[in-house]
């Protein structure tokens, strides 16, 4: 079994900065590419960026120069920084991840979701 659990979130102003912990537990042999989604209030869920397990990275045009994905692959964990932010990043953040298991299995485990508010 393969746990992840989100920290992080919370209500802040705008203009102001978060950061979004994401760590996995459990029968991990390998993580792969980890991602970052999120879902506001009557929209499709978004992908907001990706980091795989050599470090590369990419962003949703949304979260270019503001946002800055990274991973600790010593701790399990990926973090998602977010800085400048807009009342329209306000929504519920996931963390998904791709994970080889110890048994040899391949699959992708999702987070609870943490929810981040951008208000005044």
């Amino acid at each position: 079994q393969v746990q992840l659990v989100e920290s992080g979130g919370g209500l802040v102003q705008p203009g102001g900065s978060l950061r979004l912990s994401c760590q996995a537990s459990g029968t991990i042999f390998r993580l792969d590419d980890m991602v970052w989604y999120r879902q506001a209030p009557g929209k499709q869920r978004e992908l907001v960026a990706t980091i795989t397990n050599r470090g590369n990275t990419n962003y949703a045009d949304s979260a270019k120069g503001r946002f800055t994905i990274s991973r600790d692959s010593a701790k399990n964990t990926v973090y998602l920084q977010m800085n400048s932010l807009k009342p329209e990043d306000t929504a519920v953040y996931q963390c998904k991840a791709r994970v080889l298991t110890t048994d040899g299995i391949g699959n992708s485990y999702w987070g609870q979701g943490t929810q981040v508010t951008v208000s005044s």
